[in-house]
């Protein structure tokens, strides 16, 4: 019988992305602090536990020996939505099969993986011992499974599900391993579990499979969070929930003394955090009950920091294609929904919460606090062409009543075993490519484009923007948080920095910024063309005449206005 003390363990975060979990960098999902947690409380030292995400193995070779020695491994992974990567890139299925060929020790496979989910998402489909080679396979919750693999001296383990103490004395038991995520602790964000489950059975998602919705009570978030803060981290998204409105209730109806505890109390034990954000939100809720919904959602927005999305799920707003699977929602149901989210949580901050949202009028330079994002989602049974102009539609009533979405995410259905998908989505999403292509073009150059000149307005501050990649002579960077815009930046700046950002143009779904202040004697040529208005010319002008003492002594012509445009005061003098 093995002897918990004497265990060495190895995980390995292959990462996870669930239509209700983020896991890929700069997010860590609660997959490997749970379990980090549950092997500490199965007897297994702190100090013997290793933790590797796939991205370091692929750039430290010498990291392997960990997998090679440990007495056991355990892989993390699977992916049940699509989606495009920029911090991180998810394990493919020979790096897994890899993993399990490389450990000499016991090895055990757990996360999403068990939902079976396609070829390209880390062998998530082949999850069978002969095919991936590893000795067990989590059909349960992976946390529970190291645990009771742990207690039983490796010997096996029953596939089952934790419950609600279990997770929440792992989730705090589990926080140090965040200290050796590659991304720690400046450029990480936390992702939180509120809930699992869903009241709802729409027929493509995984959600559901996890049962009806089980919530954790606030202290035990709360303690979670405060363990996470004593290990360094600033950032934290409420993302593992069907719905942040039906927290601490019956799984549908709002319970706002519960977000009440919950964002009042993360905010007392985590006063210095620096993002604050959530994902799901079901708009069903909003519009079944309105008046707790507001309530709950002002409650949200005192306490989040700017930027926050709000994802609705509407994903059709064709009536044939709601019937036929199971969505929840209408096209005008959602409307509501969208109009009832700018008017209590569509202020900047420094604006007064009751004037509702800040289009048109002189407001601060920030991001608004909470805005609905829309998921539209293809190759749903009954989808026809028609659907495309119905969303299109859709999205073009909110832009034209004068409201805002921070994002609108189009995407083409997955099939997972136990959904009521099949090979229906691959079929109709096949006979649509042309179709698909040309609205998506649409809705991008007619929507996007003008709805985030609103959201994000010329000279929007965008601080802390990390700095991840060049392209084409441009330095790009995101702020952490949910969905957070793609900022471009004129030169090549340093990697892994983070500076602040004032907004100069508008892309589709990106922006054009240049640092804030910007320094107008150290401001290179294509930072001060950026800004509009200044032309090769004016800039060449600007350089020439430098340096300047304060702003007016600058020509910048006639075309800049510098009143929408804050970006270069205050002028820093040169020395």
């Amino acid at each position: 019988m093995t002897d918990p003390e004497t265990l060495s363990v190895t995980i390995v975060d292959g990462y996870v992305d669930e239509p209700a979990h983020f896991g890929v960098p700069p997010y860590i999902s609660t997959y490997p602090r749970y379990a980090a947690g549950a092997l500490v409380d199965a007897g297994v030292p702190r100090e013997r536990i290793t933790y590797h995400t796939i991205d370091r193995l692929r750039d430290e070779p010498d990291y392997w020996r960990d997998v090679d020695e440990a007495d056991l491994l355990l892989y993390l992974g699977g992916m049940t939505v699509p989606g495009k990567y920029v911090g991180g890139t998810p394990a493919e299925p020979d790096e897994v099969r890899k993993l399990a060929w490389t450990a000499n020790g016991t090895s055990l496979m757990g996360g999403p993986v068990k939902f079976g989910v396609g070829d390209e998402n880390a062998g998530a489909t082949e999850t069978e011992r002969q095919d991936l080679d590893f000795d067990f396979v989590a059909k349960g919750d992976v946390e529970a499974a190291v645990h009771d693999l742990v207690e039983s001296g490796l010997e096996g383990f029953n596939n089952r599900m934790r419950d609600i103490e279990e997770v929440s004395r792992w989730a705090r038991e589990g926080a140090f391993v965040v200290e050796q995520h590659p991304n720690h602790p400046d450029h990480l964000i936390a992702e939180l579990e509120t809930s699992r489950g869903c009241a709802y059975r729409c027929s493509f998602c995984t959600e559901p499979l996890y049962g009806n919705p089980e919530f954790r009570p606030p202290p035990t978030v709360v303690g979670e969070v405060d363990a996470l803060s004593d290990y360094g981290v600033k950032h934290f998204r409420l993302g593992r929930q069907a719905d942040i409105l039906a927290y601490g209730g019956d799984g549908e109806a709002p319970n706002p003394d519960a977000l009440r505890q919950l964002y009042g109390g993360i905010r007392e034990v985590a006063p210095d955090l620096e993002t604050l954000h959530l994902d799901n939100m079901n708009p069903i809720t909003i519009v079944e009950w309105p008046e707790q919904s507001r309530e709950g959602i002002r409650i949200i927005a005192e306490h989040n920091t700017p930027g926050d999305t709000a994802a609705f799920g509407l994903e059709s707003a064709d009536p044939v294609v709601q019937e036929e699977n199971n969505l929840n929602v209408t096209a005008e149901e959602c409307f509501e929904a969208v109009k009832i989210v700018n008017e209590e949580a569509g202020w900047r901050p420094g604006e007064d919460p009751g004037d509702g949202p800040s289009v048109g009028r002189d407001t601060p330079n920030r991001l608004p606090k909470l805005l609905p994002g829309i998921n539209l989602l293809h190759g749903l049974k009954g989808e026809r062409e028609e659907t495309y102009e119905r969303n299109r539609e859709f999205l073009q009533r909110v832009y034209d009543e004068g409201y805002m979405l921070r994002r609108i995410n189009i995407r083409q259905v997955m099939a997972f075993d136990g959904t009521d998908m099949s090979d229906t989505g691959a079929e109709i999403a096949n006979d649509h490519k042309q179709l698909f292509k040309r609205y998506k073009k649409r809705v991008r150059e007619e929507i996007d484009n003008p709805m985030l000149e609103r959201v994000a307005p010329l000279g929007t501050v965008l601080p802390d923007v990390h700095l991840e990649y060049h392209q084409d002579g441009k330095t790009f960077g995101r702020q952490l948080g949910t969905y957070p815009l793609l900022v471009g930046i004129p030169g090549e700046r340093e990697l892994g920095r983070t500076i602040d950002v004032a907004v100069v143009d508008h892309g589709y779904r990106s922006v054009t910024g240049v640092p804030h202040p910007l320094d107008l004697n150290a401001a290179s040529m294509d930072e001060l063309t950026a800004i509009p208005g200044i032309g090769d010319s004016t800039a060449g002008d600007i350089v020439v005449d430098r340096p300047y003492e304060t702003l007016s002594d600058a020509d910048f012509g006639s075309e800049v206005d510098l009143s929408r445009l804050a970006t270069v005061r205050p002028l820093e003098r040169a020395d």
